[in-house]
């Protein structure tokens, strides 16, 4: 199974894009913070995540402003030209 649920804030956004399809695509950075407990250990997390939307997902979390926190659902993989995963957003709401 691949899937993620992550609260985290818009830190980027690039302006929206247009695959090869035809389909708007937006680029993202979100920056999550958060406590959670490790071995029975308070622990402060952080991470920056890149992520993309595709279709009425980028076109609707275009509106919404660097900063702003929401609830993202998706799920990950490694561009054809990269290393590291991306999380893919195929929903989003306010937390």
């Amino acid at each position: 199974m691949n899937q993620v649920a992550l609260s985290a804030r818009i830190a980027e956004s690039s302006a929206l894009r247009y695959t090869p399809a035809g389909l708007p695509a937006l680029d993202l950075r979100l920056e999550h913070e958060s406590q959670v407990l490790e071995a029975g250990q308070a622990r402060q997390v952080k991470a920056a995540v890149r992520a993309v939307a595709i279709g009425s997902v980028a076109e609707s979390i275009v509106r919404h402003p660097v900063g702003s926190l929401w609830a993202f659902t998706g799920f990950l993989a490694t561009p054809r030209n990269g290393k590291h995963p991306v999380l893919h957003i195929q929903s989003f709401e306010p937390v």
